[in-house]
Order: C-alpha cells, then sequence, then structure tokens
C-alpha cells in the first residue's frame, strides 16, 4: 500500500476541501462514491449531448440567421421570429391545426389507451396477448395510410362514399381528401386510430405491475368499489407508466406530418390539414431556409417541453 495512502490527505487537500460549499463537498463524495456508475453511462451521455442536446442547441443559434445551406449564416436576429407570427400567414393555419389536434387527439387518445389497456388487462392471458397485438399492430405498420385512402375514396368505389350512394344520403360522389371541410377531419381520425398503439403497450406493462396486496390492503383501509381502487392504488402505482404515455401522446399529437401528407398531399387543399411540422418540412427540406426552419423548429420545442412539465405536474396530483 502506497505511503500516501496510508498517511490519508494531505493538509493541503483538507483544507481544499474544508472551503467547499457543504452541498458541493457531498456531491464531489457521491460522485467519487459511485464513479463506476458513471463510467457505464459515459457512452450513452456522450451520444445522448452529441445526437441530441448538440443539434437542439445549434438549431436554435441557427434561428437567429439566414441560412441557405451554400452561404454563411447572416445573423438577422428576431427577423425569423417576427416573421413567423406577423407575416407568414400559413404558419398561423399551421398553428391552429396542430393545437387542434393536441387539444383532441392528446388527450383522447390517452384516454382510450388507459381505458382499452384497463379492459383488456381483464382478459385471460392468451386473450389479452391477442387484443395487446390487435391495438400495438397500428403503430408499427409500414404504409397503413392506403387502408384510409380506399375507405375515403373520392369515387363511388369508396367504402363511406358507397356506403351513403346506397342509402340515399348523397347523390354524387364527394372527394373527401380534397375537400377542406372533410380533410382535417379524415386526419385527426386517423391520428387517432395510429396513436393507440405504444399508449397502449405502456399501460398494459404499468397494469401488470401493480402488487395484487395492495388491493387486499386497500379494501382493509376502506376501499369498496373498483373506481376507488383505480384512482387510489392502481393509477399511484403506475405514475412511471402514466408519465411516458403523456410524453409519447404529446409528442405525437404535436408532431402530426405523415398522416396530412400521405392522405391531404403536399400541401393540402388551401392548408386545411397543413401543421407545423409540415410547415418545417417546407422550409427546410424544399426551399431550404434553414434559418426559418429552425426558428419553427425551436418554437415547436418550446411548446412541446411546457406541455410536458404542464401534464406531469397534474399527474403528480394522482391519487391524492
Amino acid at each position: 500500500m502506497d505511503r500516501a495512502e496510508i498517511e490519508g490527505p494531505s493538509r493541503q487537500e483538507q483544507a481544499a476541501r474544508s472551503m467547499l460549499p457543504s452541498a458541493l463537498r457531498w456531491r464531489l463524495l457521491e460522485a467519487k462514491k459511485h464513479r463506476h456508475s458513471y463510467v457505464l453511462l459515459a457512452p450513452y451521455t456522450i451520444l445522448f449531448l452529441l445526437f441530441t442536446v448538440l443539434p437542439v442547441l445549434i438549431a436554435i443559434v441557427i434561428s437567429f440567421t439566414s441560412f441557405n445551406l451554400l452561404e454563411f449564416p447572416k445573423w438577422v436576429g428576431w427577423h425569423n421570429y417576427t416573421r413567423m407570427f406577423l407575416e407568414d400567414e400559413v404558419f398561423l393555419i399551421a398553428v391552429k391545426n396542430t393545437f387542434l389536434f393536441a387539444g383532441i387527439v392528446g388527450p383522447l387518445s390517452y384516454l382510450m389507451c388507459f381505458v382499452f389497456a384497463w379492459l383488456v388487462n381483464e382478459l385471460k392471458p392468451r386473450t389479452r396477448a391477442l387484443m395487446t397485438l390487435f391495438f400495438y399492430a397500428p403503430s408499427i405498420s409500414g404504409n397503413v395510410f392506403f387502408i384510409w385512402q380506399i375507405i375515403f375514396s373520392g369515387d363511388r368505389y369508396g367504402y363511406v362514399n358507397g356506403f351513403l350512394l346506397d342509402l340515399g344520403i348523397i347523390q354524387q360522389p364527394i372527394i373527401f381528401l380534397k375537400n377542406e371541410q372533410y380533410v382535417l377531419w379524415i386526419v385527426l381520425l386517423v391520428q387517432l386510430w395510429l396513436s393507440l398503439g405504444v399508449g397502449f403497450l405502456a399501460f398494459i406493462a404499468g397494469l401488470q405491475t401493480v402488487d395484487r396486496t395492495l388491493f387486499e390492503a386497500g379494501a382493509v383501509d376502506g376501499i369498496r368499489n373498483r373506481w376507488q381502487e383505480l384512482w387510489f392504488i392502481t393509477l399511484p402505482s403506475m405514475r412511471p407508466q402514466l408519465m411516458f404515455g403523456a410524453v409519447m401522446q404529446i409528442t405525437a399529437s404535436f408532431a402530426v406530418a405523415d398522416v396530412s401528407t400521405q392522405l391531404a398531399g403536399f400541401p393540402s387543399v388551401n392548408y386545411a390539414a397543413h401543421t407545423i411540422v409540415t410547415h418545417l418540412e417546407d422550409y427546410g427540406s424544399i426551399r431550404f431556409e434553414m434559418g426559418y426552419a429552425s426558428a419553427i423548429a425551436t418554437m415547436l420545442f418550446i411548446v412541446m417541453v411546457g406541455s410536458n412539465i404542464v401534464v406531469q405536474k397534474l399527474l403528480r396530483k394522482v391519487g391524492d
């Protein structure tokens, strides 16, 4: 054993440590104690910083510039943000449609995911596995939009048009996907159908991990029905899954793009199904106005982070 290790820290080291604040000194001791854990976390942390945090910071900086990928960025300050809210009318349409998606698809799909998971969890194991696959399959399928294109086809061979014609409700087929009166609600319906997969799977996993002995203890403490079990036992026991499901549903509802593009075209008729993400793709992938596209992405990032914070605060009150 080395002599320095036997003697312990020198007086200078002891004096330096004594000058540190107690909280910082405690954190340093904890970091030294768990240094092996930090070494194991280092690869993921480095990749997260390089491919998530750094691109976000770069996008924020670029949002204050005029950048077309060919010339060096020119600093323009807040011009992109003022242009976004004061000059870009299409962006305001995209904001309205996106918040409509977030306000309807987000909460509704979140509630439906939990209700379906709660009901399916009561089934027998084989039936539960089959129903789980049934709900999760749409979210992992490749291109499922052609099914809805057939359902809402603009000729008499489309299922909806054929059904309405047979009932005599309409006399001529309706071109649903090219009619701004219907296209937004069709995209909303398809997005709601697609968003049931991941949240449903998370809630099923959470329900499976609830300790069954808690229900017996709850019955002793005065819980008398399934609704009280749900509020005071089931929901508090699966808060991590509730948080995960909320984050996924918020992200999906604010990031609607593929459904709108595949069903309504790009751009949709009179921008009826235009969203913030499709607007971002327009300026980032087609016009190559990277400064303005980064400003749009930054605003979307702020809205999504703020929404997640609000939802997490609300979920912490579950069971109180």
